[in-house]
């Protein structure tokens, strides 16, 4: 499989490590957000459009969420032309 393939995980280290490697962090959507419960779950990258609507979270939080909503993680290593990817999506499992 070509590095530039979309992949899916639900492995917790393999997303935390490449979110982390891309120096991403766990995010939920400010307006979805209820006591309680993280709401809409993002990536959110530094200097990306979401820093006025995400609020990031705790990796323990953002895991909880994933899991009862039976999400699964997309992502891709790197672009077709062998820049490192920040293509991620959260799908349904």
């Amino acid at each position: 499989m070509a590095k530039s393939e979309s992949k899916t995980t639900t492995d917790h280290d393999t997303i935390k490590q490449w979110v982390e490697s891309r120096n991403g962090f766990p995010a939920t959507v400010k307006s979805t957000k209820e006591e309680g419960e993280p709401g809409l779950l993002r990536i959110d990258f530094p200097d990306y459009s979401g820093e006025d609507s995400l609020e990031r979270i705790e990796w323990d939080e953002f895991f909880d969420k994933f899991e009862e909503s039976s999400l699964a993680f997309l992502y891709q290593e790197e672009l077709k032309s062998g820049e490192e990817s920040r293509f991620c999506k959260l799908v349904s499992r």
